[in-house]
């Protein structure tokens, strides 16, 4: 940290940080676990004596960390999990648990997780705080804004955020005059693909500057897979990852994250067992050897979201680390499925493989707007996040993005005083022949 702010201190030295510069504006785009969520509740029971049951104000329900300490868990588990309708193919919430997803144009909702600022929760702060306090001058709401979301639910159920997220990029258009740069980080990067896939050409050619992609999951990832059989601990080493993976397996955004066909082929094997092999040609076998008939349902919701979509059609600045141990198989002994898997490993930044990381680069070949691409070695999925070359890499793009906005600025105006002196010197002819 002391290094950055180092750094820091000399990128600002370096610019004219008195003097408001043309930045184009900034939308953050979380990832899945992004997003803060605030819950609210009437419920009709509760799953332990120790939960509430009701509450008269809204609460921190993701990320409060003293709910997910053991004998409270079971109370976050039931308030954040998602119930799926096979018939209206949607999710909602438990009954009787209200959520929202506070500070939609804000930066703090996405700069922490827990709205008590605690550091270990931080997410995009250090890469917010690097361009308000170097030489861009970055303003926190007004230049540079977040775009949070309920990480739950996948694409097809996010209509309403997309069309806040349109509104949001036309306005900051509007209000600062440059287009707008969209810094995603994980899911955040087929959140986005969907999106602008969704827009026309001259949209995205008015309003959108580009993309920079941080560790984006653009081809979904293995880990996904590991989450539905034997569940994620979320990095605490405490929470036993069997108790929390029945909220993993409701949520949407699970499914649509699972390794994309286009990259991993019918016969590469993700999940291993002495009785059956499973692969992204068998995922309906997988889910009812795990019985859940809903997971698969929201799979084939959610299968071809992206399926022959067109590229993002804007410039692509693909940041992603490599050279982390990324599970990339589960192979099972006898009696071992689905609890304990042993892990095979491939390379990628600890979550995102490195084939799925590299769709954002291969894009270059498919869309007329630039595509540039930058790899970190040794540099891990969230590290990405506060990690100095990075960093430095993202504000380095946007002073690009800057210095091309002034050229263009200064040859406009230097073109609008032309118009006028062309417009005076025929005045004055003029007034000489009267």
């Amino acid at each position: 940290m002391r290094l950055l702010v180092l750094l820091l201190l000399v990128w600002q030295a370096l610019g004219e940080v008195n003097k408001p510069r043309p930045v184009p504006p900034v939308i953050l785009v979380p990832g899945d676990g992004g997003s803060q969520m605030e819950a609210k509740l009437d419920k009709p029971a509760v799953v332990h004596y120790v939960c509430a049951k009701k509450t008269d104000s809204w609460f921190d329900l993701w990320l409060n960390m003293e709910s997910l300490i053991p004998g409270f868990i079971d109370c976050w588990i039931d308030n954040m999990r998602l119930v799926y309708d096979n018939t209206t193919r949607t999710t909602k919430n438990s009954p009787g648990v209200m959520t929202r997803v506070p500070g939609f144009g804000s930066t703090s909702t996405v700069e922490w997780l827990d709205p008590s600022h605690h550091y270990p929760t931080s997410y995009f702060y250090d890469v917010v705080e690097a361009m308000v306090t170097g030489s861009l001058g970055y303003v926190r709401d007004f230049t540079v804004r977040g775009a949070p979301y309920d990480f739950r639910k996948a694409p097809n159920e996010q209509q309403n955020y997309f069309k806040a997220l349109k509104h949001m990029t036309e306005s900051m258009y509007n209000a600062v005059g440059y287009r707008v740069v969209y810094l995603l980080h994980s899911m955040g990067g087929p959140m986005i693909w969907y999106f602008l896939a969704n827009q026309p050409q001259s949209w995205k050619d008015k309003y959108v500057e580009g993309v920079i992609s941080m560790a984006g999951a653009w081809g979904g990832s293995v880990k996904a897979v590991k989450v539905y059989t034997a569940g994620d601990n979320l990095g605490i080493y405490l929470i036993n990852p069997r108790s929390i993976r029945e909220e993993q397996r409701s949520a949407t955004s699970l499914a649509f994250l699972l390794p994309s066909p286009d990259l991993w082929k019918e016969d590469e094997v993700l999940v291993q067992t002495p009785k059956k092999n499973y692969t992204t040609s068998n995922f309906k076998d997988l889910f009812e050897a795990l019985n859940l008939p809903d997971a698969y349902d929201m799979y084939l919701d959610t299968k071809n979201l992206l399926k022959d979509a067109p590229p993002p059609g804007v410039d692509l600045y693909c940041l992603y680390g490599h050279g982390i141990y990324t599970v990339d198989k589960l192979v099972y002994q006898e009696g071992n499925f689905p609890d304990k898997p042993e892990l095979s490993y491939g390379d990628g930044d600890g979550t995102v493989n490195l084939r799925s990381a590299k769709v954002c680069e291969s894009f270059a070949s498919k869309q007329r707007r630039k595509v540039h691409a930058k790899a970190f070695p040794v540099m891990e999925h969230m590290a990405i996040l506060k990690d100095v070359d990075s960093i430095l890499y993202v504000l380095e793009t946007l002073t690009n993005i800057t210095e091309k906005n002034e050229e263009a600025a200064a040859k406009a105006l230097a073109e609008e005083r032309e118009k006028n002196m062309q417009c005076e010197t025929s005045e004055n002819l003029l007034k000489g022949k009267q």
